[in-house]
């Protein structure tokens, strides 16, 4: 047996413990995590500081050491985070619907946990705790596989969390950590059909296209978020200047993160030096259309079309001029990846033209992207954004981490 066959059968042999163990004693488990992390911060961040060091040797860029720092801020929300999760429903067991048969079969549709589940990351660190948790409430069993880039601050926390649950009387192996950093051994993860139920793959475009291609375990895809802001003609200009400007600078290196700003040519005389001059705190790029160019000058770099499919993850956006709402919306659907899009205006109808004919998984309306997360919507903390259309969209809570059960009660009846 491999070492990921055998991280897969510790699973297995885990599962119905999870899957069947009462919301208090879930619950037990999840506070201990918390109480641990709490009391383990220096060890957390002194693991962290290995793998800052390796980044900065390797040349990562600042906004992906953002990703990857863990302080002392970071590891208590990350606890915070455990406890909110501990304050949400359980959904399994809950009764989504009962019926009886004209033959008197009495048919009740379930929520169930959807059994082992396998997540492959990258750098985010809190991501482990989160996925953990998350999973954890929700019955499963999970295996991670995060980036190599964070390996020791994932093994570190992956043992504490191991240990929590296991003091509060759940087994370790609920959660595990595929420690091998090799391309092959996540290849491996990815076909382990006789253990995991569902493998959901987070992280940038490269990562997920590799586990959707590779992967023969069912997958989850949640998004790359190639997020678009369209400015129209009738919009309030300093509204979408803080919304633009919030959905750019505030984070940069998340997926919510708005990456490519469309402007009404009614409004770009005006907007496109408004949101320049305010993109300089963070010395963004922008690379543009002709008539961006025209307007802002010989610092925006040509657009092409890689560029408006691109997600940066960094201070760069790309922009361009269109002279109607259709052309915003054909722009975007050529190059949505389906996360979340969002319109500044004041016209009732193009604000519902917008919403009905963008695809994605949260369109808004004089909102910022940055608002598509579990804990934003109200769901708690989340797994990730789906951006695909079955079983789960959007941000991925507990609900979406259970499948279904029809349990069904008769007295003898027989077809």
């Amino acid at each position: 047996m491999t070492y990921i066959e055998t991280l897969g059968s510790n699973a297995k042999a885990a599962e119905a413990a999870i899957a069947s163990a009462p919301t208090a004693l879930k619950n037990n488990a999840l506070a201990a995590i918390s109480k641990a992390l709490a009391a383990k911060t220096q060890l957390i961040i002194e693991a962290n500081a290995n793998d800052l060091k390796a980044a900065a040797e390797n040349g990562m860029s600042e906004s992906m050491q953002d990703r990857l720092r863990l302080d002392e801020k970071r590891i208590a929300a990350m606890a915070k985070g455990v406890d909110e999760i501990i304050a949400l429903n359980d959904p399994v067991g809950n009764i989504m619907d009962g019926y009886i048969r004209p033959n008197g079969l009495q048919i009740v549709k379930t929520r169930v946990p959807l059994g082992v589940i396998g997540i492959i990351f990258e750098s985010r660190p809190n991501v482990t705790v989160d996925a953990a948790a998350l999973c954890l409430k929700a019955g499963n069993a999970v295996i991670l596989k995060g980036g190599k880039e964070a390996i020791n601050s994932n093994i570190c926390l992956c043992n504490i969390m191991r240990e929590a649950i296991a003091d509060a009387g759940l087994p370790s192996d609920v959660i595990q950590l595929v420690e091998q950093t090799s391309r092959v051994a996540a290849a491996e993860l990815m076909k382990q059909n006789d253990y995991l139920d569902v493998l959901i793959p987070r992280g940038g475009a490269g990562l997920i296209k590799a586990v959707v291609n590779q992967a023969t375990v069912p997958v989850i895809e949640t998004g790359t978020g190639n997020c678009h802001v369209y400015v129209d003609d009738s919009a309030d200009l300093e509204m979408a200047e803080d919304i633009v400007y919030n959905g750019k600078t505030s984070r940069p290196s998340v997926c919510n993160a708005v990456e490519s700003l469309l402007v009404h040519s009614g409004a770009a005389e005006k907007f496109l030096p408004m949101i320049a001059e305010r993109f300089k705190s963070h010395n963004v790029t922008i690379y543009g259309c002709e008539r961006t160019k025209a307007i802002l000058g010989e610092s925006v770099l040509t657009a092409t079309d890689e560029e408006y499919a691109k997600e940066f993850l960094d201070y760069i956006i790309s922009v361009k001029v269109v002279d109607s709402v259709d052309e915003a919306i054909a722009h975007i659907r050529r190059f949505t990846t389906h996360h979340s899009e969002c319109i500044v205006t004041r016209s009732l109808e193009n604000s519902r033209k917008f919403q009905r004919e963008v695809d994605a998984a949260a369109v808004y309306v004089n909102a910022s992207t940055r608002f598509t997360d579990g804990g934003e919507f109200g769901l708690g903390a989340e797994i990730g954004i789906s951006t695909q259309k079955l079983h789960a969209r959007g941000p991925m809570g507990l609900n979406e981490l259970t499948t279904i059960k029809y349990l069904i009660n008769g007295e003898g009846q027989i077809r």
